[in-house]
């Protein structure tokens, strides 16, 4: 199922010329791009229904098939395939550690299934591994500062014998025993600079970094998407986490702020990158983040649309309710009305841009806290909130956006961006732009090796706004 071919470069595509393959495992589709490294061109794009319940190689070999190249250079491979990637987040307190943690957990692109605060007990580890996280960041205490709740949890976790991979990213001064804890009792532990290294003091990226590892080692394989080796040593990453690089490299060559939307048959997605100022909280800000609300898509969780709809006082979407219940009960369906689909994903789009920019606690999984006195707050308590009123670019993502058109996903965005009653401070003066080529995800994953590619790319996004050399 292509969306896009151009053999215009048919030399390229015969293997004359430097050519990669950039592939987007998702849960419902396997998107294809191939580009032109030397050139930065998309030379050719196919898609294909990911083949989860078979071998995803299957749906990624045949959309590679479709595009028409034969011999490319390299193949990277970005997945969300499977459920993405599920972490759980354990800290020391609500407001500070665990606080930052969620944050960094959210930027290396997963879904943050679980939030413990203070010291585990028995109920604590129980509610953990319901939460069915295929990674646990465990976090605790400024360097130098309170350890024994980082000690406590590791000790927990140990004797939990829960065998999902611990990144351990707090106290630096208790690392080395935490590690000896978790890997004593055959816990896997991944070690990683302390994500709170001061007050006010954010340090995501080691974390990050480390997650992305452990995702690329232990996870892939163990959703056992495909048969042998060959799909785990193709993948660079969680696709959340490889758009978010291309956010980042974005933002690096623009002016002002930027915000991408993105949305998806499970979630909507919102990455931001803002410009410091100094007035950061006591846990410390990521100016470049990405929030998940686990309750808007326009396929698998197309009713919660429609209830936040009601919640946020939003139009009655009453009459979709039937439509957003068979498109839960089946994720394939192609809507006969895509005018269906553009009114769930405006209302996911502005849901979404309210929650991100009010701080409100993303709806992805079971937020809990600890029993005992190093909790200080309420689990539920808003995070803070994020000042857009500086953003100059506004990219609309996601295949209901893409099969729209461009200019039928202009005005969701739009919509969303005229949302007056939505509690925050919209954007005062922003262009729309939409990512009908999916450069994004591509983008992301040539930023390492090729980033004249990457940028090549991202600036076919805007049709205006200057992306500089």
């Amino acid at each position: 199922m292509k969306w896009r071919s151009n053999h215009v470069h048919k030399s390229l595509i015969d293997g004359e010329g430097a050519v990669v393959v950039c592939a987007d495992v998702g849960s419902t589709y396997t998107k294809v791009s191939v580009v032109d490294v030397e050139g930065g061109e998309l030379v050719a794009t196919a898609q294909h229904p990911t083949t989860v319940d078979t071998d995803v190689l299957h749906g990624l070999d045949a959309a590679v098939e479709a595009t028409g190249v034969i011999r490319p250079a390299a193949t990277y491979v970005c997945s969300s395939a499977g459920g993405g990637l599920r972490l759980a987040v354990v800290g020391y307190e609500r407001l500070v550690t665990a606080e930052t943690g969620y944050r960094v957990g959210l930027s290396a692109g997963a879904r943050v299934v679980h939030v413990a605060a203070g010291p585990l007990d028995r109920a604590g580890v129980d509610e953990l591994r319901s939460a069915r996280p295929d990674v646990v960041l465990l976090v605790g205490g400024t360097d130098g500062g309170e350890a024994r709740v980082l000690r406590h949890n590791a000790h927990r976790l140990g004797v939990a014998r829960l065998r999902v991979p611990v990144v351990v990213a707090g106290n630096v001064e208790a690392r080395d025993e935490v590690m000896g804890e978790l890997t004593r009792r055959g816990v896997p532990a991944i070690p990683s600079e302390n994500v709170l290294p001061a007050i006010g003091v954010s340090n995501p990226t080691p974390a990050r970094t480390a997650i992305r590892e452990v995702f690329l080692r232990h996870v892939i394989g163990g959703k056992r998407l495909s048969r042998g080796p060959r799909f785990a040593s193709l993948v660079r990453g969680a696709t959340p986490d490889v758009v978010l690089t291309a956010v980042e490299l974005l933002a690096d060559h623009s002016a002002g702020d930027l915000l991408v939307v993105d949305v998806g048959g499970a979630t909507t997605d919102v990455y931001s990158a803002l410009t410091p100022d100094e007035n950061q909280d006591v846990a410390g800000t990521l100016w470049r983040s990405r929030t998940v609300e686990g309750d808007l898509g326009v396929r698998w969780t197309a009713p919660g649309v429609v209830r936040a709809a009601a919640v946020e006082r939003l139009p009655d979407l009453d009459d979709l309710a039937p439509a957003a219940t068979a498109r839960a009960a089946d994720p394939g369906l192609l809507g006969p009305d895509p005018a269906v689909d553009l009114r769930l994903a405006s209302v996911a789009a502005t849901v979404a841009l309210r929650r991100h920019a009010r701080g409100d606690r993303p709806r992805t999984g079971a937020l809990t806290r600890a029993p005992g006195p190093s909790v200080g707050a309420d689990p539920t308590q808003e995070t803070k909130a994020r000042d857009l009123r500086d953003v100059r670019l506004v990219i609309g993502s996601g295949g209901v956006l893409r099969h729209a058109g461009a200019a039928a996903a202009r005005q969701v965005i739009a919509g969303a961006l005229t949302d007056h009653a939505g509690g925050w401070a919209l954007p005062r003066m922003a262009e729309i732009a939409v990512d009908v080529d999916y450069v994004l995800a591509p983008a992301g994953l040539l930023a390492a090796e090729y980033p004249d590619a990457a940028l090549s790319l991202l600036r076919r996004l805007p049709s205006e706004h200057t992306i500089s050399p």
